[in-house]
């Protein structure tokens, strides 16, 4: 299925060193910050008092997080659990006030504003707990790294495997950078929010390799950029049509999901965005630079008869 197609092929890699060098700057950008400003971490990873409040009627999360923030608890995170009635609040945790104080003064801050507010439990999540979790994330993240890494390797070529992996960890060192810049708050849904841009980062280079491959074989008389260049341009409409609606979808996160769904769908939308661009002038740009040719990919290939690149197609023996 194609909106459109391009007649002519769009020549990509002529502007590849000055994409890669603004990937390059970007990057490293986004290291700085995380290392100079660090991310702003949750209470999954910080520890800090989780309650489960339940209601009569439909829990309005916005006057619960209004109720809470005027206590002088910051970062506080409010959502249904279960049912519109059953509400789970996550607080971090405050200097000079235990747990249980700060449940009582939350409840008691409930009840006033709403008298059919129900404590049904609490509970203290301890800075341990928030330790396995980051180390759990970081477990997961390098097992999908290694992964896709070994997939790419046995589909493709070792080369591919590298520049889609280069690739991929441009596009999630970004989105932590800007989280580490802007502060926002880094919870267990932007982890998954990550994990999934690296797969949906990976699906498009894969495309785009697969092309290649594919022009590889086709087209003889053609060198790698024009293979490249062709790749990319023929499979433009895809990734329009593709990365188009699901970033309609993202969107409809961001602007109606409310509070619970804001970070998880901001990552997403930063990685759909970056993944494109990271596909097109990273990806590719790097298997370039790294010698991809023919012979790595149709080795032992015999010419057949009707080649549309081959000087004697149609010829007789």
């Amino acid at each position: 299925m194609e909106f459109f197609k391009i007649h002519r092929d769009i020549p990509f890699m002529r502007h590849a060193l000055v994409f890669n060098v603004v990937s390059f700057v970007t990057f490293l950008a986004a290291v700085f910050f995380l290392f100079s400003r660090g991310l702003h971490l949750s209470v999954e990873f910080t520890g800090g008092t989780l309650m489960e409040v339940s209601y009569s009627q439909p829990a309005d999360l916005n006057t619960i997080r209004t109720s809470v923030a005027a206590l002088g608890i910051n970062d506080v995170q409010v959502q249904n659990f279960g049912t519109a009635q059953d509400v789970l609040i996550r607080m971090p945790v405050q200097k000079g006030s235990s747990s249980g104080a700060q449940s009582e003064k939350v409840l008691a801050t409930l009840k006033a504003a709403d008298a059919s507010a129900n404590l049904r439990r609490t509970e203290f999540v301890g800075p341990q707990v928030g330790d396995e979790l980051a180390t759990d994330g970081l477990k997961a993240l390098a097992s999908v790294v290694v992964g896709i890494m070994l997939y790419l390797a046995i589909r493709f070529e070792w080369k591919f495997a590298v520049a889609a992996i280069i690739a991929n960890l441009h596009d999630v060192i970004i989105i932590l950078g800007f989280f580490a810049f802007f502060q926002w708050e880094f919870s267990l849904p932007v982890l998954a929010a990550v994990l999934a841009v690296l797969g949906y980062s990976v699906n498009e280079s894969v495309v785009i390799f697969d092309r290649i491959r594919e022009n590889f074989r086709r087209y003889r008389k053609m060198n790698t950029m024009q293979i490249i260049d062709s790749a990319i341009t023929s499979t433009i409409s895809r990734t329009i049509i593709t990365h188009g609606s699901t970033q309609l979808m993202v969107l409809s996160m961001l602007v109606f999901g409310g509070a619970t769904l804001h970070y998880f769908a901001l990552a997403l939308t930063i990685g759909i965005l970056f993944g494109i661009y990271s596909s097109v002038f990273v990806a590719a740009a790097i298997a370039m630079w790294l010698g991809i040719q023919r012979e790595d990919l149709v080795k032992g290939t015999v010419k057949k008869d009707g080649d549309p690149a081959d000087p004697n197609a149609g010829a007789t023996v």
